[in-house]
C-alpha cells in the first residue's frame, strides 16, 4: 500500500512556503495590474490569505476563460492571483511526494524533463525499435473524473486539511469546461433505462481548468495510473509520454496492437477513450508527429504547420509594430523564443528562410544575424 503523508498543511500554509509561492506565481508577470496591486501590499495579503487558510474560511474567485487558437482551439481559464500563489503553495509541499511515483519517462510539467527531451527520447526509442504505437487521449482534461482523481489524491495523502485545500480547488473549476465535452458512455453505463452505478458516474463533475498549475500537475497524477499500468503490467520498454500524447515503441507490430487494445480497457476505467483515428501503429522510419515535430531516427524536422504558424504570428507582430503597440526588444524575445525551439530540429534551412523576413524588415535588418 502506497505510503500516506501526515501534517502536510503546516508546511503548505506556513509563512515562508507563501512567500515562496508569489515568488513563483509573480515570475515574469511583475508588470501585470493583479500582481502589482497583490506586490503593493504584500505582506498584509500573503498573511490575509493565511489565515483564510487556517480558518478555513478560504474560497478561491471566479475564473476569467477565454479561447486560444494555436496550435488548436481550447479554452484556457486564468484563476485570480491570489489563487495561483494557493496552487504554487499546495504544490510547492505535494510536487515532491507524487515526484517519487512518476515514471522517468514522464514528460510534462515536471523539473528537468520537458518538451525538446521528451522529442529526443522519442528520437533514441525510433532508434532501437522498428514500429510505434502513438497515442493520444481525446478531450483529455475536460473528460477527467473529480471522483476518480479524488481517489487517487486520498489513496496517497491522509491529512484531512489538505485534502480539503484539494477540494476547495476542484469544486472551483466545476463546469469550467462543461460545454467543452461531449458525452461519452462506457460499458456500464446504461442512458436508456437510466440504470446502473455507471449512469450516475457519468453525471458525476468533471474537468480541470486548462491553465492551472494544479491541473497540470494533477494531470500527471491521474496518469501516473497509465504509466504504471504500462511498465509493471504490459512491461513495455520504451515508453513516454507527454501530458496526454504518448508513444510505445517495439519490434512487433502485432504486440503494439495487442498493448492498444489493453490501454483502452485501463482508460476506460479512468473514463478516458483515444482518439481513434491519431492512435495507429506504424513503422518508426515512417516519421513520428509528436509535440510540433516530425522524429525520424536520423533526423528531427519542425512540422510544416508550426513553420506557417511563425509566419502568421510574425506578420501580426509586425502590424503591432506599425501601430507601436510593441517595440524591438519585444519582437526580439518572440523571435528567438521561436527559434530556440525549432533549433531542437534540423531546420537550419527552414529558420534561415523564414528570417529573411525578418532581416529585410525596417529597422530591425541586424537583428538576427545567425538564426
Amino acid at each position: 500500500m502506497a505510503k500516506k503523508f501526515d501534517h502536510l498543511y503546516e508546511r503548505i500554509t506556513s509563512s515562508g512556503n507563501l512567500f515562496a509561492a508569489f515568488q513563483k506565481a509573480a515570475r515574469g508577470k511583475r508588470g501585470q495590474p493583479p500582481v502589482a496591486r497583490f506586490d503593493f501590499d504584500l505582506e498584509d495579503n500573503i498573511f490575509a490569505l493565511q489565515e483564510e487558510l487556517h480558518n478555513k474560511t478560504y474560497r478561491p474567485g471566479a475564473y476569467c476563460s477565454f479561447y486560444i487558437l494555436d496550435p488548436k482551439r481550447r479554452l484556457v481559464s486564468a484563476a485570480p492571483f491570489r489563487d495561483r500563489v494557493a496552487h504554487h503553495a499546495l504544490c510547492n509541499v505535494l510536487e515532491p511526494i507524487f515526484e517519487r511515483t512518476f515514471i522517468g519517462d514522464c514528460y510534462a510539467n515536471r523539473l528537468g524533463k520537458g518538451n525538446h527531451r521528451a522529442v529526443r527520447r522519442a528520437q533514441e526509442f525510433a532508434r532501437q525499435y522498428p514500429f510505434v504505437l502513438h497515442c493520444d487521449v481525446c478531450q483529455f482534461f475536460p473528460s477527467i473524473d473529480i471522483a476518480i482523481l479524488r481517489g487517487i489524491l486520498q489513496r496517497k495523502i491522509a491529512d484531512a486539511d489538505t485534502l480539503w485545500l484539494c477540494e476547495q480547488i476542484l469544486a472551483s473549476g466545476e463546469g469550467v469546461l462543461a460545454e467543452e465535452y461531449q458525452m461519452v458512455f462506457f460499458p456500464g453505463d446504461d442512458p436508456a433505462t437510466g440504470e446502473g452505478q455507471g449512469l450516475f458516474a457519468a453525471c458525476r463533475p468533471r474537468g480541470l481548468p486548462i491553465g492551472n498549475l494544479t491541473s497540470q500537475f494533477w494531470a500527471n497524477v491521474y496518469l501516473n495510473e497509465l504509466d504504471q499500468f504500462v511498465k509493471r503490467k504490459l512491461q513495455a520498454r520504451a515508453y513516454l509520454r507527454y501530458v496526454d500524447d504518448f508513444l510505445l515503441f517495439d519490434d512487433d507490430k502485432n504486440r503494439l496492437w495487442e498493448w492498444k487494445r489493453a490501454i483502452e480497457n485501463t482508460l476506460a476505467a479512468l473514463r478516458l477513450t483515444l482518439h481513434e483515428r491519431e492512435s495507429t501503429v506504424y513503422p518508426s522510419r515512417a516519421g513520428i508527429p509528436f509535440l510540433g515535430f516530425r522524429i525520424y531516427p536520423s533526423h528531427i524536422l519542425l512540422q510544416r504547420k508550426n513553420g506557417m504558424a511563425f509566419q502568421k504570428r510574425f506578420s501580426r507582430w509586425k502590424r503591432e509594430m506599425q501601430r507601436g503597440q510593441l517595440d524591438h526588444a519585444k519582437l526580439n524575445e518572440r523571435v528567438l523564443g521561436w527559434v530556440a525551439h525549432a533549433k531542437h530540429g534540423d531546420t537550419w534551412g527552414l529558420r534561415r528562410a523564414l528570417l529573411c523576413s525578418v532581416r529585410k524588415h525596417e529597422g530591425i535588418a541586424d537583428l538576427y544575424p545567425h538564426v
